[in-house]
């Protein structure tokens, strides 16, 4: 309950800041690590290490949430062209392993990892992992163009047509928003994979969308990589904020291709790909 209070909390100063100008964006520091093309980020459940999909590199690179020093790595030994993560309730990472087209699994033991499982299906390039609280692992298969539902390891829904879907992120009611990167979209998604809502076109105009985060009312934040921006959208579906001028830099409040979006309380944290580098905000209000 006090986890959700610091969230709404924080998603207030987004929504005041829209209305009245803006939240202000005070820039806290980025990386020093040698990543390359960072994508997905994730907070570990006790919130102490901060997982970073290092695509370039192959591996999960494990920094410290409040100084991005990097603490520990894994996978480069076998993945290759690593992207989304998620944890499930006992705290095993499940990794999207891309151009293997598997997700593999991992126990993690402090800073270490080991890989206990895979799970492969009808998909090819997984880029997008969820783990549900229905207990089902949901993929999207971003060379396959589909989104494939797992249940103990073996494929029960999925949904095709679509073009280079990435991430995936589960509301309070159990709906799912899926980024039909391709497609320029985000669905709004059933467990069973039907689709309930489209956002695409005016205001949104996104170009590549790619990763996002969710906040407890609904809330998302979105990474619009080829815009170079980060954008906030209502529950409701109201663009309620732009950050980012629309044209790649490095400076604060500039990002060139973002992907990765990771929220904390007041904390934001973002991979700003084509700088290989994560940054981290405070969010405050005018």
């Amino acid at each position: 309950m006090l986890l959700r209070l610091i969230f709404a909390g924080a998603m207030a100063l987004f929504v005041t800041g829209a209305a009245a100008g803006g939240p202000t964006m005070e820039f806290l520091g980025a990386s020093s690590s040698e990543l390359a093309n960072p994508h997905d980020l994730k907070l570990s459940p006790d919130g102490q290490h901060l997982f970073v999909s290092d695509v370039g590199n192959n591996r999960v690179v494990i920094l410290d949430p409040e100084t991005l020093k990097e603490l520990g790595a894994f996978g480069a030994d076998h993945q290759s062209g690593t992207h989304d993560m998620d944890f499930d309730a006992a705290g095993r990472v499940y990794v999207a392993d891309t151009h293997n087209s598997r997700v593999t699994v991992y126990k993690m033991s402090g800073l270490e990892a080991t890989l206990v499982d895979e799970i492969k299906g009808p998909l090819k390039g997984p880029e997008g992992v969820l783990v549900h609280p229905n207990g089902r692992i949901y993929v999207a298969g971003a060379w396959s163009g589909n989104v494939v539902a797992f249940e103990n390891g073996k494929p029960v829904k999925e949904l095709k047509g679509l073009s280079s879907p990435h991430d995936l992120e589960v509301l309070a009611d159990g709906d799912i928003w899926l980024s039909d990167s391709g497609n320029d979209r985000l669905l709004l998604l059933t467990p069973d994979l039907e689709i309930r809502r489209e956002l695409k076109g005016r205001p949104y105009n996104f170009s590549g969308v790619r990763y996002m985060d969710v906040m407890p009312d609904g809330t998302l934040i979105v990474g619009d990589k080829n815009n170079h921006q980060i954008k906030i959208i209502s529950a409701d579906g109201k663009l309620l904020k732009v950050i980012g001028s629309g044209r790649g830099g490095k400076g604060p409040g500039e990002f060139r291709t973002p992907e990765g979006v990771e929220i904390r309380a007041e904390t934001l944290w973002l991979s700003d790909s084509g700088n290989n580098r994560v940054v981290k905000y405070r969010i405050g209000t005018e």
